[in-house]
């Protein structure tokens, strides 16, 4: 639903990182894309010793553009998604307003174990939706919430056109930076990396593929 979508060429390494180790099973697939408004698409899928199972997707827009950074994260560990986390983050300061209204008429009154924004969080906007999901009916109503997102996204992309002031251009790549820099403060994401691979491979890994501004 995207204009002008085309697949980004990655090092092969990073494209699918598999491990049959006996104890440290492990597979990761990552996707890139670009589009129109939007300078990275990244999806990663994610499965760590057969019990833990990620899906990552972060969408960066061209800061050329006027469009929020759509952040959404699942976390499964055996049969318990113990985070489901969705998110059309602020790339410069009054920014929200004009999407805060449509955000917060998603309904989400559908779960029952909300849970708190990490102190790093502060990045996400006032309505970014964060939970552990209980049951199959809180799952299918964590994708509609997540659709829901998508198409406001959507609507925002095809009506966003290029921007030319350098000063306003210079503010969304510094929150972009910012958050990329608040991202890499979640310790939880380095510490399930570094019981695979060495510390060089994993700071190179977070800082190139999945929070490179």
């Amino acid at each position: 639903m995207l204009e002008n979508l085309k697949s980004i060429k990655i090092d092969p390494k990073l494209t699918n990182i598999i491990s049959n180790e006996l104890g440290r099973e492990l597979t990761i697939e990552n996707e890139f894309h670009e589009a129109k408004g939007f300078r990275k698409l990244h999806i990663e899928v994610a499965e760590f010793s057969q019990n833990l199972k990620i899906l990552h997707a972060v969408f960066f827009p061209n800061p050329k553009f006027d469009i929020p950074i759509f952040g959404m994260d699942l976390v499964k560990i055996n049969d318990i998604v113990s985070a489901a986390i969705v998110d059309l983050s602020p790339v410069s300061v009054n920014q929200e307003l004009k999407y805060e209204n449509l955000l917060s008429k998603v309904d989400k009154s559908s779960f029952t174990s909300l849970r708190q924004i990490p102190k790093w969080g502060e990045i996400f906007s006032k309505n970014v939706f964060f939970a552990s999901l209980k049951s199959e009916s809180e799952e299918k109503c964590f994708c509609s919430v997540v659709n829901h997102y998508l198409s406001i996204l959507i609507n925002i992309s095809k009506e966003a056109k290029p921007e030319f002031n350098k000063e306003i251009i210079q503010e969304r790549i510094d929150y972009q930076k910012n958050y990329c820099a608040q991202q890499m403060k979640n310790e939880k994401t380095s510490m399930v990396l570094l019981k695979y691979f060495d510390e060089k491979w994993v700071n190179n890994y977070m800082k190139t593929v999945l929070f490179d501004f």
